[in-house]
This record gives structure tokens, C-alpha cells and sequence, in this order.
């Protein structure tokens, strides 16, 4: 029998130490990123199995971001471009490097276009927050931790 190995609880990634920076600017206001892959796929029949198979057929590049509303950068940023009659697009570098964990994980994704442009959302005593979904075309990841 093969020994346990036990996970250094300190190694745990910290959200704490994650940014992120738009279109090259630093964004200090961010709360939480997430950007993943969901994977599509189209059910293959076989013989002699009532279980279809899976074939990968696309993927579906997705993400969400969610800052402190202590200005009105997002909303300037669509705005311009919408007024033109144009589709926004944005660059998006999110890295986390908790200094206990055991390396640094970076990610910029591509072509990031957000499902939406809050003008107003506010609520009496409570802090602002603005959360926008997107979508993006591509990505890469710059590190990974070990």
C-alpha cells in the first residue's frame, strides 16, 4: 500500500494575493476573477452499448469578474466604444502569488467582450460591488505553479 501524502495547509492558494490588470491598467478594486473553459460535446451512439460515447465539439471560453465600485472605470471603458456602434474588447491578465504557496499561476485571456454595461446599482447601507460576466476567444497560461 502506497504511503498517504498530507498537503501543507499553508500551500493553500490565498485569493488575497490575486490581481488582475485591464487592458494594462492594475485594477486594485477587484474582488474575485474566474475565467474557465467549458468543454461542449455531442453524444456518440455505439454498438453494443447503451452508453453513448462523447466526442469534444467546441469549447465555450467564459468568465466573471467582480470589483469594489469605488469608480466608474468599466462602464467609461463600454460606453465609448458602444456609442460607436462598436463591440468592446478587452484584455484581461489575472495572476495570484500567495507568498506561502509554492509558485505563482498567471492567465491572460483574449478578446474579452462583457454581457453587459451597468449604468446604476446601488442599495442603502451596503458597499458597491459591480460583477460582469464575459465571454473571450482565446487565452494563455503564462505560470503555473509547480
Amino acid at each position: 500500500m502506497a504511503d498517504k501524502k498530507q498537503i501543507n495547509g499553508k500551500e493553500v492558494i490565498n485569493g488575497s494575493w490575486g490581481e488582475v490588470w485591464f487592458d494594462g491598467e492594475y485594477m486594485a478594486q477587484v474582488v474575485s476573477f474566474k475565467a474557465e473553459i467549458g468543454i461542449k460535446t455531442t453524444a456518440v451512439a455505439r454498438v453494443q452499448n447503451l452508453q453513448p460515447g462523447q466526442k469534444m465539439t467546441g469549447v465555450e471560453p467564459k468568465g466573471e469578474i467582480k470589483f469594489h465600485k469605488i469608480n466608474s472605470f468599466i462602464m467609461k471603458k463600454i460606453d465609448a466604444e458602444l456609442k460607436k456602434g462598436k463591440m468592446p474588447v478587452f484584455k484581461i491578465v489575472s495572476n495570484i502569488n500567495d507568498p506561502d504557496s509554492t509558485g505563482a499561476e498567471r492567465i491572460v485571456v483574449y478578446d474579452a467582450t462583457f454581457d453587459k454595461m451597468i449604468l446604476a446599482d446601488w442599495e442603502t447601507e451596503k458597499l458597491g460591488e459591480e460583477s460582469y460576466s464575459f465571454t473571450f476567444s482565446d487565452w494563455d497560461i503564462l505560470d503555473t505553479i509547480k
